[in-house]
């Protein structure tokens, strides 16, 4: 069952890349005490995720935080070394925390995992986003199956 509105996420570990390269960071450290944005993509590099998606959060992540929020973090079930590159021909800069879940375990103890076999990319995150204050979901917005529409930085926005 996917998480809902007023549970804690599970605890977990992902991956950023960085200037002094790959570390591992765990939710507690990415999420707690603080209010975030985190948006899933089903993959680095796909058409909607990176035209739109990740772009979204960049030009917008001036306003989001000037709403309170304390970081955007953009998760999708790839390696760090993907993630990495991806923030670096986006243009991401310190916008965005782009986070590896490389084999979806944090993903699917979510249970927001997707399987997009069917296309060759195996076990993939839905796309979505939330709103999580210190851990804890306060919105959450999933998309239906090939939709952009209720997670993408304009639509969080709105509801900040």
């Amino acid at each position: 069952m996917a998480i809902q509105v007023g549970e804690k996420v599970p605890s977990g570990t992902l991956k950023v890349a960085g200037a002094d390269g790959i570390r591992d960071v765990t939710t507690d450290e990415l999420f707690g005490g603080r209010k975030v944005v985190l948006f899933s993509v089903p993959g680095a590099f796909t058409p909607t995720c990176s035209a739109k998606h990740l772009p979204g959060f960049v030009q917008n992540a001036g306003a989001i935080r000037a709403k309170g929020i304390d970081a955007i973090v953009c998760l999708a079930v790839n390696d760090a070394f993907v993630m990495g590159a991806w923030g670096r021909e986006q243009q991401v800069g310190d916008a965005v925390i782009m986070a590896a879940d490389g084999n979806g375990d944090w993903t699917r103890a979510l249970g927001l995992e997707l399987d997009a076999s069917r296309f060759g990319m195996g076990t993939r995150g839905q796309r979505f986003a939330m709103v999580l204050e210190d851990g804890v979901v306060r919105k959450l917005a999933v998309e239906a199956p090939g939709k952009f529409e209720v997670s993408s930085a304009e639509a969080i926005l709105q509801g900040l």
